[in-house]
C-alpha cells in the first residue's frame, strides 16, 4: 500500500486483539475423518468451508445477544499457527475478537472510513450464469 491508502488503513482501528475481552480462533482439519468425509472427496475444501459457515452462524448469535465480532484478517498465519502451538496440517480458518459493544453502527467500519464503498446489488448478483462484469471489478482494483 502507498500513500494516501497507507496512511487511511493504518488510522484504522485495529486494536481489537488487545482490546476484546475474548479472542477466539476457529481451526479446522480438513484431513478429518468425521462424517466419513462425505462431500470432501469430491470438494476437500468443504471442511474448511462448513468452518467458516459455522462461523457466520456464531456471529450472527453474538451480534441477537449483543455481541461484537471482529475478523481479524492481518494476521501472519505462520506466527499464529507457532504461538497457537497449531499443527501444520491444521488450517486456521479465523481470528476472531468478541466482546460486549455499546452500539452497532447501521454502516459498515470500512465504508465510514472511506476504506471501501458499497456496490450495487445487481453488480454482484448473477442469474444462471458467471457474470463477466465481476472479472472487470477484479482488474480496476
Amino acid at each position: 500500500m502507498k500513500g494516501g491508502r497507507a496512511e487511511k488503513y493504518a488510522s484504522l482501528k485495529l486494536e481489537g486483539i488487545l482490546e476484546a475481552p475474548q479472542n477466539l480462533c476457529i481451526v479446522c482439519n480438513p484431513e478429518s475423518e468425521r462424517g466419513h468425509r462425505l462431500g470432501r472427496h469430491s470438494m476437500p475444501e468443504m471442511a474448511v468451508y462448513s468452518a467458516i459457515c459455522a462461523v457466520r452462524n456464531l456471529w450472527l448469535a453474538a451480534r441477537a445477544e449483543g455481541v461484537g465480532v471482529g475478523w481479524v484478517s492481518v494476521l501472519n498465519k505462520d506466527a499464529l499457527k507457532q504461538v497457537l502451538n497449531i499443527p501444520g496440517n491444521i488450517v486456521p480458518v479465523a481470528y476472531l475478537c468478541l466482546g460486549y459493544i455499546d452500539h452497532f453502527s447501521a454502516q459498515p467500519d470500512l465504508e465510514r472510513a472511506g476504506w471501501e464503498h458499497r456496490i450495487l446489488l445487481d453488480h454482484v448478483l448473477g442469474l444462471e450464469q458467471y457474470d463477466p462484469r465481476w472479472s472487470a471489478e477484479e482488474k480496476k482494483s
